[in-house]
């Protein structure tokens, strides 16, 4: 086993727009080309359906590992992905009929569904072990960094930039560091009522 003082690490990332509110579910991961190569996490990621959307909106998960789609609302659904990083579809079903799916490419994966055009949802599909995205407060920890140099990167699926990337490089010695990340976001559009006041009942 490596000395737990190497282990012990952690980077405390802050995430704001350009003006200076915080960011919830931006995407933080670091990469490093010496760290130590952690198992993969067991299956057992889901993104459920409900109330007519995705949940969580916002996914970041290992190569290699699966996420479950179960179908907890009362209508039906068809979702797809059309991203090169994984293209997909789990045809009209409910419940936990659907098998789960493997991701098995680094990228940014975009769902949605066939029958409900207003469901979305991102997969963040990342070649490193060390990962996570930020929280209402807009800040994650990353833990259990092995000492060493990191390019800590920063995504949110609503940028002005689509698929732009923040990046900062920094040389893990122990606690203490934060890495402070500003991004440049598009107006949120609110979707009106009307908008999900329907059924399908095929």
């Amino acid at each position: 086993f490596a000395p737990a003082a190497v282990l012990a690490a952690g980077l405390q990332v802050h995430v704001k727009d350009a003006s200076g509110q915080p960011v919830a579910d931006a995407v933080v991961y670091a990469e490093s080309a010496t760290a130590q190569t952690l198992s993969k996490p067991a299956a057992g990621v889901e993104i459920q359906q409900k109330d007519r959307k995705f949940l969580p909106l916002v996914t970041v998960i290992q190569t290699g590992n699966q996420v479950l789609f179960p179908n907890n609302d009362s209508v039906r659904h068809h979702i797809y992905s059309f991203s090169p990083a994984k293209k997909f579809e789990q045809k009209l079903y409910s419940g936990s009929a659907a098998a789960p799916v493997v991701f098995d490419k680094a990228g940014v994966v975009v769902l949605g569904c066939n029958i409900h055009d207003k469901m979305l949802a991102y997969v963040y599909v990342v070649d490193t072990p060390y990962f996570g995205k930020t929280d209402a407060s807009g800040k994650f920890r990353l833990e259990q960094l092995p000492a060493g140099k990191y390019s800590v990167k920063v995504a949110h699926y609503h940028t002005v930039s689509s698929g732009a990337v923040a990046e900062q490089s920094v040389q893990v010695k122990g606690d203490g560091d934060v890495l402070h990340y500003k991004l440049s976001l598009k107006p949120e559009v609110k979707a009106r009522p009307a908008d999900y006041d329907y059924e399908y009942t095929r």
